[in-house]
């Protein structure tokens, strides 16, 4: 039996990320219904938005799902009391230190799992009695650990040192890679850019279709100063670089970035001034489609993989 399966008792491993302005309840719900786990990404919601996504995923599905919450996030005690209110059973933290609210989560019956990108913080979610970690390395989009660790090295790291289950993340958008997280010690799989581009998603068609256009190099980390984040190459990356050759304060790059950035690119379609926030595995999507379909084509490219490797021989 695998571990994720039976932790969330959902049918396939594979979790969707709890992304910003991406997440709402119907991608969530179809990616619940198609037999993975949904998050809500709580990190683009006001607390009473957050409640409506929350009840009206309960609607559009019968099965388990979750929802996503940064800990940096300004209102969390607002959200923590939501999440209880409505009988949230699945809790995915991050950018925060998993000890702050996990013991409150547990008491009230919720499944918590807490997102890092080191061995070193793994093991300080496992102490903190995270049900499970998700290891993310730098391919991944949006906001990123520091260390630049890659998922190929960080994901048998990550394993060497932890007992309880783990989730891979970062560049991850087929089931061949999935099958590759899962050799080197991932139990399951966490897909953040390839639900961008589903139908459900509540990004921006725009945007979608931008990510669509991605090619290989596409993206690049940048403002690590702030907090670094993964960024499609436009106008606003290429203003960030410009201001990066005068060598600013972060108080400069601050006034650069402003204020819903995000919101503006992603959600908003403003694909010159907004931050378009995506994995370098974008190169390797290459239409929209439903969320059921993106898990299905998983599913058989993961099987088929496995035909592969099990005819490899030297």
């Amino acid at each position: 039996m695998n571990k994720i399966t039976s932790l969330f008792n959902i049918k396939y491993p594979i979790i969707q990320g709890g992304m910003i302005w991406n997440s709402g309840y119907k991608l969530a719900s179809a990616v619940s219904n198609a037999g993975g786990l949904g998050l809500i990404g709580a990190g683009s919601m006001y607390p009473e938005v957050l409640r409506e996504h929350i009840q009206k995923c309960k609607l559009a599905t019968s099965k388990p799902f979750g929802v996503n919450i940064p800990m940096l996030y300004p209102n969390i005690d607002e959200i923590m009391k939501i999440i209880i209110e409505e009988n949230v059973k699945i809790v995915f933290t991050s950018a925060g230190n998993p000890k702050t609210w996990t013991s409150f989560l547990k008491q009230n019956g919720i499944t918590v799992v807490h997102v890092v990108s080191s061995s070193v913080f793994a093991l300080k979610a496992q102490d903190a009695g995270v049900d499970a970690v998700v290891a993310e390395g730098f391919e991944a989009g949006g906001h990123n650990g520091r260390e630049e660790t890659t998922t190929l090295t960080l994901i048998p790291m990550v394993k060497e040192k932890i007992t309880i289950p783990l989730i891979a993340a970062g560049g991850i958008a087929t089931g061949a890679g999935m099958l590759a997280a899962m050799t080197l010690g991932a139990d399951g799989v966490q897909v953040g850019s390839r639900f961008v581009a589903s139908t459900e998603s509540s990004a921006h068609i725009d945007f979608k279709n931008t990510v669509v256009e991605t090619k290989e190099g596409g993206t690049q980390l940048t403002l690590k100063e702030l907090a670094p984040v993964r960024l499609i190459k436009n106008k606003f990356f290429d203003d960030v670089q410009r201001l990066y050759e005068t060598a600013p304060t972060k108080e400069e790059l601050q006034t650069l970035l402003g204020r819903a950035r995000a919101k503006r690119g992603m959600f908003e379609g403003d694909l010159i001034e907004g931050e378009l926030e995506i994995g370098q595995i974008a190169g390797l999507i290459h239409d929209i489609k439903p969320a059921a379909a993106i898990i299905d084509e998983m599913i058989a490219d993961f099987e088929k993989a496995k035909q592969r490797v099990a005819q490899l021989n030297f």
